[in-house]
């Protein structure tokens, strides 16, 4: 079965969902006019530095500070400068948004300035070439040189997924005109006043058409409307990418009914998720953390009590990456398996939800199993959970 994004516009809302062997493995919801600030750069001054955090809080707009860590980056752009040779309050600079707001926490941002192509990933203040885990160690090496010419030392960069599967002259032409955008930026921006937007991503669901690794993935929507900006989209980015996408037109089964999307979201916004065992894990976000607790349920078995945990955690461990990528859930994820007995078990149980996390395009990290059995995930911080993003977005449309 393919894969598929299947974007579509529900009660004022646009809603996005990646199926792989058609499940969902990621949902996103977003409000029609989103205004996100993820990704956007601005000339932001710096309000105060407080030394005992490590921290400075930079406004964005006025009475707007955003959090920035001083350690961030060794060489910030500066468009205005005190005399002073490490940032102060009062000097201005090029700042972008790399953490949207979460709960009682401000954005963060970074002043090694980002500019994400389809392949590669340019960096300002970090200098280093690097590549995607997923690549393989001859693949890596070859690309590496091959951008570490076309940048000549002047900016860093990252290698994505994507430029295993294109040719040179693709990935040396993204790389001319992301280097293009970003010197007009920083040229740009020393003519331009505080609190300044000097560049601004697509929309969120527009930008997960270049962010999807899949290659063979079909990209379906009902909305004309939508269609429509897409191939804009597309047609000026990625035209390559253009036979992807299709507009669905049955209004005798709608596209949701087709792809049970609705039953995906429901599921996804559950407490409960059922496994196919008839064990079930019960997800619990709080404040501080997330807790996941594994639970026998309705599963029966006439094997040894010991073999059934081993195998309910093990369908467990499979699910449980699927659901913090599918809910992205982030930050610190503890997860209450059930109790092993034998260290080999236990390591059948780290070793699979490793390799489950490993599929994961956030970068999600297993840290460990604590003397009481619980285990510890972090996962990085991007974008809100998905059901704030549907909370948000439902008060929006009020």
């Amino acid at each position: 079965m393919e894969n598929k994004l299947a974007i579509l516009r529900e009660n004022g809302r646009i809603m996005t969902y990646l199926l792989e062997n058609g499940k969902a493995v990621s949902i996103s919801c977003f409000s029609a006019a989103d205004a996100s600030l993820l990704g956007n750069i601005y000339i932001g001054r710096v309000q105060k530095i407080v030394k005992n955090i490590g921290a400075a809080f930079i406004e964005i707009e006025k009475g707007f500070p955003c959090y920035y860590a001083l350690s961030d980056c060794e060489s910030p752009i500066y468009t205005k400068k005190l005399n002073c040779p490490s940032m102060a309050a009062g000097d201005e600079v090029l700042v972008q948004v790399k953490r949207e707001a979460l709960k009682t926490k401000p954005p963060a941002l970074s002043a090694n300035l980002n500019f994400t192509g389809k392949y590669l990933v340019l960096t300002t203040g970090d200098r280093h070439i690097g590549a995607s885990a997923k690549l393989d160690s001859e693949t890596k090496d070859r690309l590496k040189a091959l951008v570490t010419e076309a940048l000549g030392g002047r900016y860093g960069c990252i290698i994505r997924t994507n430029a295993g599967s294109a040719s040179d002259e693709e990935i040396l032409k993204e790389a001319k005109e992301l280097l293009s955008l970003c010197d007009s930026i920083i040229e740009k921006a020393r003519f331009r006043s505080c609190f300044s937007k000097m560049y601004q991503l697509p929309a969120p669901w527009l930008s997960m058409l270049r962010d999807t690794y899949d290659q063979g993935l079909q990209v379906v929507t009902d909305d004309p409307g939508l269609y429509a900006q897409m191939q804009a989209y597309l047609q000026d980015t990625h035209p390559e990418d253009l036979p992807r996408l299709s507009l669905y037109e049955d209004d005798l089964l709608p596209l949701s009914k087709l792809l049970n999307l609705e039953r995906e979201r429901r599921e996804a916004l559950s407490e409960r998720v059922w496994l196919k065992s008839g064990a079930y894990l019960v997800i619990q976000p709080t404040e501080a953390l997330t807790v996941i607790d594994v639970n026998t349920g309705k599963y029966e078995s006439k094997k040894k009590k010991q073999e059934t945990f081993r195998k309910i955690n093990l369908e467990a461990a499979v699910e449980i990456a699927r659901q913090l990528r599918l809910r992205n859930l982030s930050g610190i994820i503890i997860v209450d398996f059930i109790n092993m007995d034998t260290a080999k078990d236990k390591a059948a149980l780290m070793d699979t939800l490793r390799a489950s996390l490993r599929r994961d395009p956030i970068k999600a990290t297993l840290i460990d199993m604590t003397p009481l059995n619980l285990v510890e995930i972090t996962r990085k911080k991007v974008r809100k959970p998905l059901l704030e993003q549907v909370i948000i977005a439902e008060k929006e449309t009020l």
